[in-house]
């Protein structure tokens, strides 16, 4: 396996916003990824930089509750779709890389009718995968954190440019997953506005 440099982008600056700090964009790392339409991505400079976002853990041929989470996440695109894409997106990331390729992940995506604006559905090595699964959801519980299987409880919700970090459950009602997600939304006055 060749190295990869995981912390590529430390002390990045967001689109129009403060320079992060690196143990903030350390928390994530920069893995190379590749899209449910095959488009090689970073995980950070890509997908977090500047931008709000919920992610999950899946896999595609998950038949318990992959398909109800994602179900889940369908409707809150619905309830934000004016938003999804333009400030807000979604990243589906699979804890199978191994057979989770992008044509895979696309079958998902379309068979769930999760094909949306600003949804996108992402496989890379499985070192890489299993770190950000870690970062993202790590418990610090050995049994909790070696079970792949806690992956569906979790939505990770963050906010790049107010450095927020939150979660829902997606087994939870919609109306509360919205909830979590307005938590992490931007304020609408600065500080020295209020």
């Amino acid at each position: 396996m060749s190295v990869r440099l995981l912390f590529s982008g430390v002390g990045s600056r967001a689109p129009d916003g403060p320079v992060q700090p690196a143990w903030w964009v350390g928390r994530f790392g920069n893995a190379a990824l590749r899209t449910h339409e095959g488009k090689s991505v970073r995980f950070y400079d890509d997908l977090i930089k500047g931008k709000q976002v919920l992610i999950n853990m899946m896999y595609a041929t998950c038949e318990g509750q992959c398909p109800v989470v994602t179900s889940t996440l369908v409707k809150v695109h619905q309830a934000l779709k004016d938003r999804m894409g333009k400030n807000l997106f979604i990243y589906s990331i699979t804890v199978n890389p191994e057979d989770d390729d992008p044509a895979a992940l696309k079958a998902y995506a379309e068979m769930h009718r999760a094909v949306l604006p600003g949804w996108t559905f992402l496989t890379g090595e499985p070192y890489d995968i299993e770190t950000i699964r870690f970062r993202l959801f790590g418990h610090d519980h050995i049994a909790l954190d070696t079970d792949v299987s806690t992956h569906v409880a979790k939505v990770r919700i963050v906010n790049d440019n107010i450095r927020r970090w939150t979660h829902a459950n997606p087994l939870h009602p919609v109306a509360s997953v919205l909830k979590r997600v307005s938590w992490a939304d931007p304020p609408n006055k600065t500080w020295a506005e209020q």
